[in-house]
């Protein structure tokens, strides 16, 4: 099936994150399983682009979203390009399989008064622990950086003269994000309280660190963001992707332009960055509803 040297392909030539290079063995995984329990097929290269709409089928009927399903489709485009492009297989079956739709869905995000009542709390204990959690909270806020470039960031990636800070986005595309004298606040304070629990600090050190020093995961910062936002929101979802979109819906009502929230965010296309305008025009119909006499 070549699942494996698809995957080492993904990592050295495209560069993709672990986690992503993760769900695409799964997703392939996945559907080796169905060509050999449903088809016995055992090669790829017989498997039909009828096949793969049966695969679909299945997962559809099994309750998995038709979001979920595409991004499974994606990863078999980007997986019988690679098998063509090194021979493995002469035909590509998903030039004539067609996607399921999905529904329009707004980013989830939190209104921005009910972030800054959060940070301004006393919920945050004075020690390593309690100062690390609201600096998560602070740091996403207010650049929108994604998880996995919060993990990546180091001491010398943050330069607190010129308030900026350098991180590593998708296909390893690097980009300069500055923030503000809030942030630089809460930065001084966790260093501080960070040399005092680990001592002296190299550039080369990972900026989150867990509770023994060592550099943070996934999980940790999921939890923590989870946590506390418990306190401001009933949204069942309260991941740091939601503060993502706060920051970017935030940064729109107050007047920044697409192109400048695009590089902010580091999307590669201003689509992907358009889906926060529905944000903003739900917005003004809601005030449009409050304050028209006609209304």
């Amino acid at each position: 099936m070549h699942i494996q040297e698809f995957i080492r392909y993904l990592a050295a030539e495209k560069h993709y994150s672990p986690h992503t290079l993760i769900a695409y063995e799964a997703d392939l995984e996945q559907f080796k399983d169905f060509l050999q329990s449903t088809y016995a097929i055992s090669h790829i290269k017989d498997a039909d682009s009828l096949i793969i709409r049966s695969w679909i089928a299945q997962i559809l009927e099994s309750g998995i979203s038709a979001r979920s399903v595409n991004r499974k489709l994606s990863t078999l485009k980007s997986y019988f390009r690679f098998l063509i492009k090194w021979d493995f297989v002469k035909e590509n079956p998903m030039l004539k399989v067609v996607a399921p739709r999905t529904p329009d869905r707004l980013p989830l995000f939190i209104d921005s008064e009910k972030m800054n009542q959060l940070l301004d709390s006393d919920i945050f204990e004075n020690n390593f622990k309690g100062i690390r959690s609201k600096m998560i909270l602070e740091i996403l806020f207010a650049t929108g950086i994604r998880v996995a470039e919060l993990i990546a960031l180091k001491h010398k990636d943050i330069n607190t003269s010129a308030l900026t800070l350098i991180v590593m986005g998708k296909r390893s595309k690097q980009r300069i994000i500055p923030f503000n004298s809030a942030l630089l606040e809460i930065i001084n304070e966790y260093v501080s309280v960070k040399k005092k629990e680990f001592g002296n600090l190299a550039n080369e050190d990972y900026f989150i660190t867990t509770v023994k020093g060592k550099k943070a995961y996934p999980e940790l910062i999921y939890n923590t963001v989870k946590r506390n936002l418990q306190f401001i929101t009933t949204h069942k979802r309260k991941s740091p992707h939601v503060i993502r979109h706060t920051f970017a819906t935030a940064m729109l009502n107050n007047g920044a332009e697409l192109n400048a929230i695009k590089e902010l965010l580091g999307h590669s296309s201003l689509a992907a960055t358009q889906v926060y305008t529905h944000n903003t025009i739900e917005r003004i119909k809601n005030i449009y509803q409050q304050a028209h006499p006609k209304a």
